[in-house]
């Protein structure tokens, strides 16, 4: 017999009973009958309930050990009684006999217990994340990420794509994060970057000559975290892709994704196929360039309705060259005037004057806003906004972006409040045409607002004629269920098209070869068009397992202050290493106090 297990502890059935097996895990949980003590036997598997009577010479043994300890048992495969069997177990039919133990591993008391599904302080689940992943729920959704994650694999490989690895010590990249760092110890005062993404690697993997590349690629960003971006470090599914269209992309990855979410949506309905919106459209529809298709809210245009109107305070900001955005809140008409109002304070707190509204109830027309406007103005609101009566609808006044972006936020808040979101369906939708340049009001300058290495529709000519922040470019996100999956893009492979690009941003030509001279001289050696994307896999997997953090599928995560707690990392290091490295640190100057 097997020093440790015949079986693992998922694995018994009816058919055992009478064997002598053998079973090792952790005690999850233990429950004294008086003459009779239960052990329920965890490992990776499962749970098998074991059984011991007090007259057997080493219960004193079983009895004395602590939840969590780690044990090996030996016993008879016994039949439940009728009343006794567990049907939410698969081994739920049988249990085991305890003849024989042996203690492997004893337990301290516990920090945190690990049976139930309670919740404890993120402190204490992270330093102890070894106990956090025993808990179901958690290990459930590590397991889930192995499967995902193999399941991208083998999608890949079938459409014939080449798994390679790209550099993780390299250069410093424009990705819109911080580098992490790294010290040379060879070459003094100088330093290596972890990859924000393999983004120039993997186009000089086309420019290699290679086809079809992809890898489950860890990134690094210093950035804070998000309910969906965990700081530090992520894994993404990188593709790139040599001669093919923005559709050849689409064509190539949407399958994948589709397979991917049908198999593991447990239940869950993925439409398809994924939806086509061109950035403004979404801008102006939903108010984001993410949007949750679930909501069935659409944004409208109101500004005109407004402009000349007894409503002064909005048809003066329409005279200053702002817009109106409308926002339907559907059956809100019953609601309260609390409802109204808990929407306005909440504006203001994101900086905004507020959100107007105008009620319609029972043929009428109510609120501060329907009070000065006249009955046309009123039902031109109604028949842009598709309102009718029973419902209510919000007004979001700004310069447009602004306005755009205060509508998104409520369009998500008011869709949730009011319960009329689709439930149990993943919706994805490509985000196309993003516009290739953006005005920084910070910086007073035209800058990239998305990928730089995206090419341009219309390339060189477009650059050369054309108002910059009317170009498009051949740029893409896809997005599920609010959730921004990943960008990608038919990226630039022409050096001349790269540098006035980069001079439309504000960098000279020689900035350009010095930053990316790497890329540009393999251009200038035969560059196939080629293009890419590289959906996220810990969103992926947190979407999969209805998470609303992500720090819940990854393995060991950081807190928010991107600190491993259990390896009590960042860590100061000893004088010794700084000065091998060439590296003297200084501390900030701590804050006058106030």
């Amino acid at each position: 017999m097997h020093s440790y297990r015949t079986h693992n502890c998922a694995e018994l059935r009816d058919t055992n009973v009478g064997e002598t097996v053998r079973l090792s895990g952790w005690v999850h949980r233990k429950r004294d009958h008086g003459n009779l003590l239960f052990i329920d036997l965890r490992d990776h598997y499962g749970i098998t309930q074991c059984v011991i009577e007090t007259d057997v010479p080493i219960f004193p043994e079983v009895e004395a050990v602590r939840s969590e300890s780690v044990i090996t048992v030996t016993g008879k495969v016994v039949a439940r009684s009728e009343e006794t069997v567990n049907s939410n177990l698969p081994t739920g039919q049988v249990e085991v006999d305890i003849t024989d133990f042996s203690l492997q591993s004893a337990a301290d008391d516990l920090p945190m217990p690990v049976f139930g599904e309670q919740e404890y302080p993120e402190d204490i689940r992270l330093r102890h994340r070894y106990l956090d992943l025993r808990r179901e729920r958690l290990h459930n959704n590590i397991v889930l990420r192995s499967n995902v994650i193999s399941t991208l694999r083998n999608s890949m490989v079938e459409q014939g794509f080449m798994e390679f690895q790209t550099p993780i010590l390299t250069a410093s990249s424009p990705e819109g994060a911080r580098d992490f760092l790294v010290p040379s110890r060879m070459h003094p005062g100088q330093f290596y970057a972890l990859p924000q993404a393999p983004q120039q690697f993997k186009q000089l993997v086309m420019m290699s000559g290679f086809d079809r590349y992809f890898q489950i690629a860890p990134c690094f960003r210093d950035e804070d975290a998000r309910a969906d971006r965990s700081p530090g470090e992520f894994y993404q599914l990188d593709i790139e892709m040599a001669f093919v269209t923005q559709e050849d992309v689409f064509a190539a990855v949407e399958p994948v994704l589709t397979n991917v979410f049908q198999k593991f949506a447990n239940g869950r309905k993925v439409e398809t196929p994924f939806q086509r919106i061109p950035f403004d459209e979404a801008m102006m529809k939903y108010g984001s360039d993410k949007p949750d298709l679930r909501n069935p809210i659409i944004l409208s245009d109101v500004t005109e309705v407004f402009r000349g109107s007894g409503f002064g305070l909005f048809a003066k900001s329409v005279e200053n060259g702002n817009v109106v955005r409308a926002i339907p809140a559907p059956g809100a008409g019953d609601r309260a005037r609390s409802f109204f109002d808990k929407m306005n304070d909440w504006a203001r707190k994101e900086g905004a004057g507020g959100l107007g509204y105008i009620i319609f109830k029972d043929g009428e027309a109510k609120g501060p806003i329907a009070k000065n406007l006249d009955a046309d103005r009123i039902a031109k609101i109604q028949e842009i906004a598709g309102v009718k009566d029973g419902d209510g609808i919000f007004f979001a006044c700004d310069k447009e972006l602004h306005a755009a972006e205060l509508a998104g936020k409520a369009r998500n808040i008011i869709g949730t409040d009011l319960d009329i979101c689709e439930k149990d369906v993943f919706k994805f939708c490509w985000v196309i045409d993003f516009p290739m340049f953006e005005y920084d009001e910070k910086e007073k300058k035209i800058d990239f607002s998305h990928n730089p290495f995206s090419m341009p529709q219309g390339g060189l000519e477009a650059l050369e004629t054309m108002d910059p922040l009317e170009i498009k470019g051949y740029q893409y996100d896809i997005v599920c269920n609010g959730i921004e999956l990943s960008s990608g893009a038919i990226r630039n492979h022409r050096p001349e098209i790269m540098t006035k690009a980069f001079e439309i941003a504000g960098y000279d030509a020689s900035v350009v070869e010095d930053r990316f001279g790497g890329m540009l001289n393999a251009f200038r050696y035969g560059a196939p068009p080629h293009g890419g994307i590289a959906p996220g896999v810990d969103r992926i997997v947190m979407l999969l397992a209805d998470e609303p953090n992500i720090r819940e599928v990854i393995l060991f995560p950081m807190n928010q202050q991107a600190q491993d707690l259990m390896m009590q990392a960042p860590a100061p290091v000893p004088p010794k290493n700084l000065r091998e490295l060439h590296i003297r640190t200084v501390m900030p100057e701590p804050k006058p106090e106030s």
